[in-house]
């Protein structure tokens, strides 16, 4: 560096000599001139007094007296006026360098590709990691299951366990009278003396069968009302059958004098009751209480009122039972003559629309909410039971509204057609005894057809049932392996399709070897008695399982076979 000639009194003033080096910003490391602290430009020495000591110009480096700017923010002279994570420094102290130093893009990129790739191994390193984990789970889980799945010998055994089961219960359902309950027993015994005492009182003492007839009533209808409050049926014991023998028990212990009631029992008893055993179906079946009760609803007002009309002496009716002695008396055209047909239907009527409306307020309107839900009445079962005869077709093709009404018109109409041979039946003794006759005839008929058809078709059916499952098992011991009591579901619990197959397979031939073992022991499946042998051989044949001592003889004798062949093979 060379410096120039100052003038006269003044302090010479460096001249920076050209520099070799590229036009960039000098470093912190090479020399700076530096001016006076106190800004103000060097004068001549005989401006400043003596005692004022001033700094003067010199070639070498210099200590600054006061931090000096910089771009980079670590600069150890620098006040730390931003965080390293900042982007940009404040605004009053940003400089063109931490601009361009900013906007170092591919830097920037660079450092945001590794951030991205760090994020995709991470990721990868997860799922990699979840996927180990799902397939330890699954083996483990296959191991499980392998080591529940029961052996063949297992599974063979269970098997002959459920056949005899199904057997002895088919058995039992027909032969061993140990299934049928003591309460069926005695509901028979009751239904079959109920019928003899019956038919004995109206040949050798119809006065007294009334009395019988109220014995019966206040045994049957007490639990008929629990049984049917208890199963939900309550609604039924507001029929017109339970309305008749109420005015049956009126008629024979309250008013034995009334004419006019008299009359009108006798009409709703002959007529609608004693018909609603067709109509309704009522079956004679001694071991059902249910059955025998409702038949006896039905039935035994009009053996009752068969016995006062006309097996009842004329002395013993006149002062038992008054009122059936006047009419009875009456000559024709006479006031109290209540034996035609217009008398009868006219006081016939009055009670049955009394009932009529009765139940129609107190049970369809005030319950109808109860009924829409489901409980059902004699309404709702003829509509069901008779949706596909003409008369319910037509009920169900009016509007809902109209339905009910159309239903009680119909009924009425049912009531009065029934009641038209009242008279015939209330002055001929013979006529009386035929009607009631066939109608007992119908319920016995009813009963031989629920004991032949369901009992029989249902003991059929389950035969059928086990015949095919033995049948199955005989021509696809695989098909033992499906179930779902033997081996786990394929999906379920992380087994797959191919999983599931290798299992079948191996089981399978398990089976398969156990079974040539045995083939000696198979049999035919219509060869199984069920019905015929108190022990049936056919079926310990073809299950190979003892029935007595639940399979214990057949496998000793099979572990018996084992050690004779096992010594024999030693010995050869």
């Amino acid at each position: 560096m060379e410096m120039a000639e100052p003038e006269s009194g003044s302090l010479p003033i460096p001249i920076p000599a050209p520099s070799h080096k590229s036009e960039s910003a000098s470093t912190d490391s090479e020399a700076i001139l530096t001016p006076d602290p106190s800004g103000t430009p060097p004068l001549l020495s005989s401006s400043h007094s003596d005692n004022a000591p001033f700094d003067t110009p010199t070639l070498g480096p210099t200590t600054p007296k006061s931090p000096r700017l910089s771009r980079h923010p670590s600069f150890s002279g620098s006040s730390s006026y931003q965080e390293d994570w900042e982007a940009f420094p404040p605004l009053d102290r940003l400089t063109v360098l931490d601009l361009l130093d900013n906007f170092a893009l591919p830097q920037q990129l660079e450092k945001l590709q590794k951030g991205f790739t760090a994020q995709t191994e991470k990721v990868r390193r997860s799922r990699e990691a979840l996927k180990s984990r799902g397939q330890m789970a699954r083996e483990r889980m296959v191991e499980e299951w392998r080591k529940r799945v029961p052996s063949a010998e297992e599974q063979l055994d269970r098997y002959r366990k459920r056949m005899r089961t199904s057997v002895d219960k088919l058995g039992k359902q027909w032969n061993n009278t140990k299934a049928i309950t003591l309460r069926e027993k005695i509901s028979f015994i009751c239904g079959v003396m109920n019928i003899f005492i019956s038919g004995y009182l109206i040949g050798g003492y119809p006065e007294y069968f009334h009395l019988w007839y109220t014995a019966q009533v206040l045994y049957f209808m007490p639990i008929r009302f629990y049984t049917y409050h208890r199963r939900g049926y309550h609604y039924f014991l507001a029929d017109l059958c339970y309305f008749v023998n109420f005015l049956l028990m009126l008629a024979v212990w309250v008013f034995p004098n009334s004419k006019r009631l008299f009359t009108a029992v006798y009409c709703l008893a002959y007529g609608n009751n004693a018909v609603a055993i067709i109509m309704w179906r009522n079956s004679l079946v001694f071991h059902s209480f249910d059955k025998v009760t409702s038949l006896f609803i039905h039935i035994m007002p009009c053996a009752t009122l068969h016995c006062i009309v006309h097996l009842f002496s004329p002395e013993a009716q006149r002062d038992r039972f008054p009122g059936v002695w006047e009419i009875k008396t009456s000559p024709p055209g006479s006031p109290t003559a209540y034996a035609n047909v217009i008398s009868m239907l006219a006081w016939s009527t009055i009670p049955y629309a009394f009932w009529q409306l009765s139940y129609y307020f107190f049970i369809t309107v005030r319950r109808r909410d109860k009924i829409a839900a489901g409980r059902p009445t004699s309404f709702t079962w003829l509509r069901r039971s008779y949706s596909k005869i003409w008369i319910g077709k037509f009920v169900l093709s009016l509007p809902e509204a109209l339905q009910e009404p159309a239903f009680m018109m119909i009924q009425y109409i049912y009531a009065v057609l029934t009641m038209l041979p009242c008279p015939l039946w209330f002055y001929s003794h013979w006529a009386s005894s035929i009607f009631l006759l066939v109608v007992f005839t119908w319920s016995v008929y009813n009963g031989s057809t629920y004991y032949i058809d369901v009992f029989g078709k249902r003991f059929q059916k389950e035969l059928e049932a086990m015949k095919a499952e033995v049948a199955k098992w005989q021509t696809s011991p695989e098909s033992m392996l499906t179930s779902p009591l033997m081996a786990p579901c394929p999906g379920s619990v992380g087994l797959d399709e191919g999983d599931s197959k290798q299992l079948r397979h191996e089981m399978g031939a398990k089976v398969m070897r156990d079974n040539d073992r045995r083939a000696s022991s198979s049999a035919s499946v219509d060869n199984i008695p069920l019905l015929t042998d108190e022990r049936p051989a056919a079926v310990i044949s073809a299950t190979g399982v003892d029935m007595d001592d639940g399979g214990a003889k057949d496998i000793a004798r099979e572990r018996k076979k084992e050690e004779e062949q096992e010594q024999e093979t030693a010995s050869s």
